[in-house]
């Protein structure tokens, strides 16, 4: 499929973060993260990889190196190759984000 809604591919637990993945290919892949209050992706880098935040839904903190954030709908954020990024939902609502990350890393 070439088209989708990206609001409609949610997922929510209340034990972790959820990656509800949109469509892949070997060059890059595009998700949607959905945090629930409290919920993080711990701070972390890819080597070899670019990644892209783009806030869908509610406030996320969102960490690109020694920087942090928050950022409302339609915010855009990125880690370049190797730079620590990491998001959190500190909010009391829900957070949705469109994540893309290139060169593919899997």
């Amino acid at each position: 499929m070439s088209f989708l809604q990206p609001t409609e591919h949610q997922r929510f637990s209340t034990e972790k973060m959820q990656k509800v993945n949109l469509f892949e290919s070997p060059q890059m892949f595009c998700d949607t993260y959905c945090l629930e209050p409290g919920q993080a992706q711990k701070v972390h880098s890819h080597a070899e990889a670019t990644k892209i935040y783009y806030v869908l839904q509610g406030e996320a903190a969102i960490t690109i190196g020694e920087s942090t954030k928050l950022l409302g709908p339609g915010a855009l954020a990125w880690a370049l190759a190797g730079e620590p990024h990491g998001v959190r939902n500190d909010s009391d609502a829900r957070c949705v984000l469109l994540v893309a990350m290139a060169p593919n890393p899997n």
